[in-house]
């Protein structure tokens, strides 16, 4: 365990790429919405505007999430977990998470059967 995992201090421990990953939930419902990366520019951005920003590791840039569709998420909190690796966005979308028009990116259940040991 480090200082890392016990200060409430937001202190984010970027990987090697510099970027922490982002989990979004709708406010209202709960449900998972979609999961990005945040470099240290998104994050200030995200907590500045009240609007989530991501960094794109296929475009390699900054992007706001609705930036082009207006679909974006208006932040209601941030969470940070224990390790400070990884971000809980919880917010209100403005329309559908993913960009092929589904209300969250994980529309598609893996079929077959679970091993339950």
């Amino acid at each position: 365990m480090t200082e890392r995992d016990k200060t409430l201090t937001l202190n984010p421990a970027w990987d090697a790429a510099g970027l922490i990953t982002g989990i979004v939930t709708d406010v209202s419902s709960g449900e998972l919405l979609m999961v990005a990366h945040l470099n240290a520019e998104a994050l200030a951005l995200t907590q500045s505007t009240g609007i989530a920003h991501f960094w794109s590791r296929s475009r390699s840039r900054l992007w706001k999430k609705g930036e082009e569709s207006g679909n974006i998420l208006r932040v209601r909190e941030l969470r940070i977990d224990c390790d400070q690796d990884a971000l809980w966005i919880i917010a209100e979308p403005a329309g559908p998470a993913c960009h092929t028009g589904e209300r969250s990116c994980f529309f598609r259940r893996v079929e077959g059967t679970l091993l339950i040991a």
